[in-house]
């Protein structure tokens, strides 16, 4: 692959610096303090004492509407891949590894709701991206709250961000993009309800790329006494994609739009019309109840039916999936009413669910069902028991928490032959300490503990693998937060040892089926830093009204331990998939007239494709810049324009690598320069 050597990220970020040196600035004002609600109360981040991300309403805004991709990867930590519209792959700190394609190891929740089902399996490509608010981005193992994950845990906020009544966007751009979307509230007393409504499609850069999705959503809320409250929570998504598979590097070279070729014994992609359908409803209830100022107990109860179609090359996959559970907890406080240097919260809960897979392979011919192949019923059934005692004092802040975790799953023709692993306990115990009111150190130690997932246990070789075992480690992890003064700056690092043992890894047997094996540890050591400046201060004359500067570098020495593949010894080796270095720059410039200027450049050194390390993608730079305004109307309609330009350097280069993959097909090609326009209305 070809590789850019234009270093724009250091380049912007100097004239930045010397613009913002330069400008006269206005007397500082007082930012808004971040605020962090995974831990189920309001906490200042400075305090919070574990390695968290978040990603506000305005960040989200700053980019294009049409995926999560750009946003996500802002967060040191966290790589986010889309090797064709549609076809997402999310990590955190290396868990990319088991994932050919969706997400696994990752915890992702909506509210109180999980989207990971009972299997380890997550579908968080059936949510427009304009319904999703807030993302906060919990890395490492942290199964304290949330089960069974080494990954880390993701929260999505899903009710809107403001208090306009109707909101409405359009996007258009290259390759057949379109992205509509039109979200509705009213607030009545103590009734709130909002609908939202999503349609998104693209014909995709590249041969057999073709995406649609309807997505439709409600979130209701009703206090029905005071401190008494009962929230809904609904969608119903479409999602067809088409995969264009991997190229080999050649192939790449040679026509980077192509599909993936037929060979002699098996047909293409185009051919075999591959593709993913997926038609998923979800729907969850959560009860509020604060019985004292000291006492506040929640419960959600939630389902989901999914019916999941994938022709491949080899075979005509269909899955019916049904998930059922609940979570519940309590949270006991001091008395807030009572002024105390000694504040204590204690937290004790539960979470349980079940999720059935009837999945059925035929052959696949041109698209179309063929004969049975192959035919299992799956129920994967997990719980878990959880606490979680938090302790302020003065400038200490202590929190001891743990989960014990049981999972199990069975299986064949009526689901009854079971395998039920060890109960797990997976303890968390994190301290951080003030040294002034803006300066703060951490410190945590956490166990991660990841089962198989039932797409794991049942690979697409047909093969149900009753010896694949679970994924354990210990991390230990310190950390540094410091805010300058009116909050104008914020730098967060984080230093990390994760020892993993029995890692599960991704392979091909000689057909070209995927399987996963247990690849005995894996060591990872990363640092993470992330910052933010406003070089000036946004004010109300001048030609420039502000420019805020953020950085993000992650830094990965991921290493296998231990793993003999084959008579081949891997130990020592680069993890696959991770790239040792990323860097991320953005600068935000504010005009006269609500005028504003976003550019992100981002670094990504050589990618290991393969366990040997025999074959890397090269490093690569991205550069994406777009301009809005917020035109200057006298009423309470709010429209704005935005128009902008994506890999603006025309660069070569595979967002989305698949692994190990055979016959060195790694490469799927993103696209060049490419363009986006889109309008937004908030009434």
């Amino acid at each position: 692959m070809r590789k850019s050597v234009l270093p724009v990220g250091i380049l912007l970020t100097m004239l930045s610096i010397s613009s913002g040196l330069q400008a006269q600035q206005d007397t500082l004002q007082q930012l808004p303090e971040v605020v962090v609600k995974s831990y189920y109360s309001k906490a200042s981040l400075q305090r919070v004492p574990t390695a968290v991300s978040i990603l506000s309403p305005a960040d989200m805004q700053l980019q294009q509407s049409v995926s999560l991709l750009p946003a996500m990867n802002m967060v040191p930590g966290v790589r986010m891949e889309e090797r064709s519209p549609g076809s997402y792959r999310l990590s955190i700190r290396g868990s990319l590894l088991r994932s050919p394609f969706g997400i696994r190891n990752i915890k992702i929740y909506a509210d109180d709701i999980p989207l990971t089902d009972a299997g380890g399996n997550t579908y968080l490509n059936l949510i427009d991206q304009d319904a999703i608010s807030r993302v906060e981005i919990l890395k490492g193992p942290d199964g304290s709250l949330f089960g069974a994950n080494s990954g880390g845990v993701v929260r999505l906020d899903l009710a809107p961000a403001d208090t306009s009544h109707l909101n409405v966007n359009l996007q258009g751009g290259s390759y057949g993009l379109f992205h509509g979307s039109i979200g509705w509230q009213q607030q009545w007393k103590n009734y709130q309800v909002q609908v939202f409504q999503g349609y998104q499609r693209a014909d995709g850069y590249r041969d057999n790329t073709a995406m649609k999705r309807s997505y439709t959503q409600t979130t209701q809320r009703w206090e029905y006494k005071p401190g008494y409250a009962l929230k809904l929570l609904a969608f119903y998504s479409d999602l067809s994609y088409r995969t264009p598979g991997g190229l080999t590097l050649a192939q790449s070279e040679a026509n980077p739009r192509a599909a993936r070729p037929a060979t002699p014994t098996l047909g293409g992609a185009v051919s075999q019309k591959a593709g993913i359908y997926n038609r998923t409803f979800l729907g969850g209830l959560v009860h509020e109840a604060q019985f004292t100022p000291r006492l506040q107990h929640v419960l959600s109860v939630f389902g989901t039916n999914t019916h999941f179609e994938n022709p491949f090359i080899t075979n005509f996959e269909v899955r019916d999936e049904n998930t059922g559970g609940f979570r519940t907890y309590l949270q006991w406080t001091n008395d807030p009413r009572r002024s105390s240097p000694v504040q204590w919260k204690w937290l004790n809960g539960a979470e349980w669910q079940q999720t059935t897979t009837d999945v059925i392979n035929y052959g696949n011919k041109q698209g179309k069902r063929d004969t049975v192949q192959a035919a299992d019923k799956l129920k994967a059934q997990q719980y878990f028991f959880f606490s979680r005692f938090q302790l302020n004092v003065n400038a200490f802040t202590f929190e001891a928490a743990a989960s014990l975790n049981y999972y199990g799953y069975s299986y064949n023709s009526n689901g009854h032959t079971k395998v039920n692993f060890t109960p797990q306990l997976m303890p968390r115990v994190s301290m951080s300490y003030e040294f002034t009111p803006l300066v703060a150190g951490r410190l945590t130690v956490s166990r991660g503990y990841s089962p198989p997932a039932t797409a794991e246990v049942r690979a697409s070789n047909n093969i149900i693998n009753t010896s694949l075992q679970p994924e354990t480690g210990w991390n230990y992890e310190a950390g540094l937060r410091a805010f300058s003064r009116h909050r104008r700056g914020m730098l967060d690092a984080a230093f990390f040892y994760y020892q993993m043992q029995n890692a599960i890894v991704r392979r091909l047997d000689d057909n070209g089926n995927e399987f996963f094996a247990n690849a005995g540890g894996i060591h990872q050591k990363g640092i993470e830093v992330q910052g933010m400046w406003w070089l000036l201060i946004p004010r109300n004359h001048g030609v420039l009204r502000g420019i805020k500067w953020q950085e993000g570098y992650t830094f990965s020495d991921f290493k296998f331990n231990d793993y003999i593949s084959a008579g081949k010894n891997y130990s020592g080796n680069r993890v696959t998939g991770v790239p040792q270095h990323v860097l991320v720059s953005s600068l935000l410039w504010q005009f006269p007239a609500d005028l504003s200027l976003y550019t992100q450049h981002s670094y990504t050194t050589s990618i290991p494709l393969n366990d040997a390390n025999s074959e890397s993608a090269g490093a690569y730079h991205l550069l994406q810049a777009n301009v809005s305004w917020k035109l200057p109307l006298r009423s309470r309609c709010n429209i704005s324009l935005r128009a902008g330009v994506d890999n603006l350097l025309d660069v070569k280069y595979s967002l989305g690598n698949d692994l190990n993959a055979m016959g060195s097909r790694f490469y799927n090609p993103a696209p060049g320069r490419n363009y986006f326009g889109g309008i937004r209305l908030q009434l």
